[in-house]
């Protein structure tokens, strides 16, 4: 090799590596408070005006970046830390409160989804590629609360929320066995439904079967409504919506519609508490969504 090439391959390598950076720190975004941040915080809105419970000195900050899909958020308040699930790199991930340290709380997580606590502070996880939904116990063993209905495999459960009387209340629309993006591709051998765990028997029944892909789900305050995101529309050649129901003890009726995408689908929701996010600032997590902690049970 001469001088003329062995000095052209090098700048070449070198311009290589300078392009390289440039763009990795293109595609950074930076951790903590967002751009152009103030109190109070105008990106946090109070749509309706009966919430008295927003704080000004509360901003948005973005605490980890670089997940293919975040969902599933749960704040573990007595931890002092976060959990979401990194859907499609099939982990769980933790974000620690103290000094913003990122972990993999559990990996493989059967490409878990939606996450909640029960009464006794228990995580409850939906999982896709098991077709599960689990509980995680104080010792760390995992029990399965409910894999099969009438003898069939649950399709892919997906947002689950956990009510005062301790029942589990979760979707099940099938998504992650549709392909091999957030599961592993099979057949629903079942409808997509909304199904009601009771905490003392542990039967299982279905709350309502009135929704082409229940998605999201979160109580009222009260628990006398549930909210649920029916997100198959939009495959359908509608629009996806949010439904509000009545809670009838085991089933749910009087759906409605009370909110309609303009376009794209809904995904998942979290109304909170009147506490929530009182006693730290909002933070979101970066991916294809942003999310925001939700509280731990008092």
């Amino acid at each position: 090799m001469d001088r003329r090439t062995f000095m052209l391959g090098a700048a070449t390598a070198a311009g290589a590596v300078s392009l390289g950076s440039r763009l990795a720190s293109a595609d950074e975004l930076p951790l903590g408070p967002l751009p152009g941040t103030r109190y109070p915080d105008p990106r946090v809105e109070a749509i309706d005006p009966r919430f008295k419970y927003k704080i000004g000195n509360a901003a948005i900050e973005r605490i980890a970046t670089g997940f293919r899909w975040a969902e599933g958020p749960v704040y573990v308040r007595d931890g002092g830390f976060l959990l979401w699930s990194d859907i499609p790199n099939n982990r769980i991930m933790r974000w620690s409160e103290d000094d913003g340290h990122v972990s993999v709380f559990r990996s493989p997580s059967n490409y878990a989804n939606g996450n909640t606590r029960d009464r006794e502070g228990r995580l409850i996880t939906c999982e896709h590629d098991s077709r599960r939904v689990t509980r995680t116990e104080h010792d760390g063993t995992i029990t399965v609360v409910l894999d099969k209905f009438n003898g069939k495999p649950l399709n892919a459960p997906n947002d689950v929320v956990v009510a005062a009387d301790g029942a589990i209340w979760f979707t099940d629309p099938g998504y992650g066995i549709l392909g091999n993006y957030e599961g592993h591709k099979a057949d629903l051998q079942l409808p997509p439904v909304v199904y009601r765990v009771d905490p003392k028997t542990g039967r299982a029944t279905v709350a309502t079967d009135a929704l082409a892909r229940p998605n999201g789900i979160a109580f009222s305050p009260d628990e006398k409504k549930l909210y649920v995101i029916d997100s198959g529309l939009s495959g359908a050649g509608g629009r996806s919506n949010i439904r509000v129901f009545d809670v009838n003890g085991e089933k749910l009726s009087n759906g409605k519609a009370i909110w309609t995408a303009m376009s794209g689908a809904a995904s998942a929701m979290a109304p909170r508490p009147k506490t929530a996010c009182a006693a730290t600032p909002l933070r979101a997590i970066s991916s294809a969504r942003s999310i925001c902690p939700r509280p731990a049970p008092t």
